[in-house]
């Protein structure tokens, strides 16, 4: 369920009787007062800084501006439509998650990945981000990607192409709603290579490329921390796209292994969007 907040009690006009008293200047103040208030309403649900920083002094607030909008998609010429890994000539790879799952493993995935020097992908489930919009700015202020991975989670590619698209769109939506942006990236869900309708509509809704992986660590299966390690460092080479989940403790668990292990090979774990640049 999407909350949307509105304002429980819109501003009443001054009794007529009231009204017909008030003096010249004072039908002015009002009127005055009465276009500052639309536009600070305005300016609430535009999210924009500088307008929200206003709205905050005129009501003696000393509130921050609210945060700039997050990164939107961009187009990789060089790229195909459905990215599977980066360049092959630089030491750079990029850790991917999918965004579900307990939130407190997912704050615990993003403190390791911080503490060894990390920047990851993280493709957001739109139902997830409903019962924890909070852990969308998180991603974003640690530095992190964040990107779309449909609205429930199903098997997209089975879905007709109206289904397929309310997938998409749907959690785009939440995302803009949060953070400005329909996110950096969009990877299907259920699948790990999208279909060409999925692939389609995903670039009608404004994501150019799709994004897929070509190391699968296998953590949502519950192999244990060493299992997940192994898989992930046997395979990573420069470029890779690994895929990794939020909501498992072996994840967390092996995280700290795998990113000294690549600290070892002098591979450095970035953000998809740097990976590709």
């Amino acid at each position: 369920m999407v909350r949307v907040t509105t304002p429980d009690h819109p501003p009443q006009p001054p009794p007529e009787g009231i009204a017909a008293r008030a003096a010249p200047h004072r039908r002015a103040v009002l009127r005055s007062g009465g276009a500052f208030a639309a536009g600070a309403f305005v300016a609430g649900c535009s999210a924009s800084g500088a307008a929200a920083h206003q709205v905050a002094r005129a009501r003696g607030s000393s509130a921050p501006p609210a945060a700039p909008a997050a990164p939107a998609p961009r187009r990789f010429p060089d790229q195909p439509a459905e990215i599977a890994h980066g360049p092959r000539t630089r030491p750079q790879v990029a850790l991917t998650f999918h965004g579900q799952g307990d939130p407190a493993i997912a704050r615990a995935v993003l403190g390791e990945a911080e503490k060894g020097g990390a920047r990851v992908t993280v493709l957001a489930v739109g139902s997830w981000l409903d019962e924890h919009p909070d852990l969308a700015r998180r991603i974003l202020d640690g530095g992190h990607d964040l990107g779309n991975h449909t609205l429930r989670h199903l098997d997209i590619n089975a879905m007709s192409e109206t289904e397929a698209d309310a997938e998409i769109r749907g959690c785009a939506q939440r995302l803009r709603r949060l953070t400005g942006s329909i996110g950096s990236w969009f990877r299907p869900s259920r699948t790990a290579r999208a279909s060409p309708l999925v692939e389609r509509l995903a670039r009608g809704a404004g994501y150019p490329h799709v994004l897929s992986y070509d190391v699968d660590s296998l953590d949502f299966t519950s192999p244990g921390a060493p299992a997940v390690t192994r898989k992930i460092t046997g395979e990573i080479r420069n470029g890779s796209v690994v895929s990794l989940h939020f909501g498992y403790a072996d994840t967390v668990a092996a995280l700290p292994a795998v990113l000294e292990e690549l600290n070892r090979r002098g591979l450095r774990a970035v953000t998809t969007t740097e990976l590709l640049s």
